[in-house]
């Protein structure tokens, strides 16, 4: 049986946002390197994706965090836990990881939610060297917002209604092993993935999801403010998306939107879904990493 052991970070350190809450970033990887600075889609954890970033570590310096309320940090205020909050902190995340390892170029790397964090700055791609975004859901103004809206309706219920407690990680593992949206996670994945997302009860037994399920339900519920197509005029440097393969249905993706990438340097993995990174990570390495060695930042 595969086992995803995600070793203990280099260093790590907090940064304090606007309304006190505390982000924890982790350093891996090769301090030399270019900065990578990676994060994660909604109710997940970055350490989830070491199956993707462990073929990044002996080539670039690795800065890992998790947006609030989810994988290292403490839960919040959920008033507080939104894209336009998440766009806030990474301004603060940021100036975080210059303060403490030393200012470089970054290149942001994200998925998902956090690649529509990156594009709602108003200047998306302000302060880095470049943007890979995985999966980013996008639609084009002249998309079917209704059939969006209803869409992210149901993912809003869905998320509403997960379970929240479990009394072993193998409970969950087992769950998602068994769910056919996760049918083409690689093989140690589903544990991976319980190990990530779960935390022990403070008072009590078992495990709780460390982002809970109406903190992940209202980031569906305001999903669509967020997700008209950007402009590339508007970047403020290079952008490149990768996307599932958009022949493969899936709750979770691929939600975008075709018509939404003009103008955008895009590629596809092939037999993906939405969770292409942990289905098919060294296909999404070598796209990413070609992007970078022809801008000269790899």
């Amino acid at each position: 049986m595969v086992h995803w052991q995600v070793p203990e970070p280099r260093a790590l350190a907090e940064v304090e946002l606007d309304d006190g809450a505390r982000v924890v970033f982790r350093r891996h990887g090769n301090p030399a390197g270019t900065r990578l600075v990676l994060s994660h889609g909604n109710g997940l954890a970055a350490d989830l994706y070491y199956p993707f970033w462990s073929l990044l570590t002996s080539r670039f310096d690795l800065v890992l965090y998790d947006f609030r309320n989810h994988g290292w940090n403490e839960r919040g205020d959920i008033a507080e836990h939104s894209i336009a909050s998440f766009v806030s902190d990474n301004r603060a995340i940021a100036r975080g990881i210059d303060r403490v390892f030393g200012p470089k170029p970054r290149i942001g790397v994200f998925h998902s939610m956090s690649a529509t964090t990156a594009l709602a700055d108003d200047n998306p791609g302000n302060g880095f060297a470049a943007l890979v975004l995985f999966d980013p859901p996008v639609y084009a103004p002249s998309a079917d917002i209704l059939g969006a809206e209803a869409r992210w309706g149901r993912q809003s219920r869905g998320a509403r209604q997960r379970k929240t407690r479990f009394e072993t990680t193998r409970e969950l593992a087992d769950a998602i092993r068994n769910a056919p949206p996760f049918s083409r996670l690689l093989p140690g994945v589903p544990e991976l993935f319980a190990e990530t997302t779960l935390r022990r009860v403070t008072a009590g037994e078992g495990y709780e999801l460390r982002c809970p399920p109406e903190y992940e339900s209202r980031i569906c519920d305001w999903a669509l403010a967020y997700l008209l197509n950007p402009d590339p005029r508007d970047f403020a440097c290079p952008v490149k998306v990768i996307r599932a393969d958009a022949t493969l249905r899936s709750p979770f993706g691929s939600s975008l939107d075709l018509d939404a990438l003009d103008g955008l340097d895009c590629d596809f993995v092939s037999g993906a879904t939405h969770f292409l990174q942990l289905e098919k990570p060294t296909e999404c390495v070598a796209l990413m990493v070609e992007f970078l060695e022809h801008l000269g930042l790899a």
